[in-house]
């Protein structure tokens, strides 16, 4: 019989994967990327000191469009969460996709935040 993998546990597999060899330290943060069917959410996380020090998403009160799961808005909240990061002091990150591929909303939030000052 054909068991059909469950996406949600293969993608946490492919994330913990990648959270081996990726750490978030105070001069080099993480930037993680979650992205939900409806919106698309990126923080800025010291793994040393376990705490996020910046986060935005397309569900925050100051963003402008209706529709929070296209990839105009995943650019957006990369612009977004680079702005308050280099605001907080912030200029290089290490990149988390968050075990999805490189493409699309993650691809395009990646574009934004890099267009908008962050080194990764």
């Amino acid at each position: 019989m054909f068991n059909k993998a469950d996406r949600k546990l293969s993608r946490e597999r492919r994330h913990l994967r990648v959270r081996k060899k990726i750490h978030g330290t105070a001069e080099r943060p993480r930037l993680a990327v979650f992205r939900s069917e409806k919106n698309i959410y990126a923080q800025i996380i010291d793994d040393v000191a376990g705490r996020t020090l910046v986060a935005a998403s397309s569900l925050d009160k100051d963003f402008s469009l209706k529709v929070g799961s296209n990839k105009e808005a995943a650019k957006l909240v990369g612009e977004v969460v680079a702005k308050k990061a280099i605001e907080t002091g912030i200029t290089e990150v290490v990149f988390d996709r968050g075990g999805y591929v490189y493409h699309g909303r993650v691809q395009m939030l990646a574009e934004g935040a890099r267009e908008a000052g962050l080194k990764f």
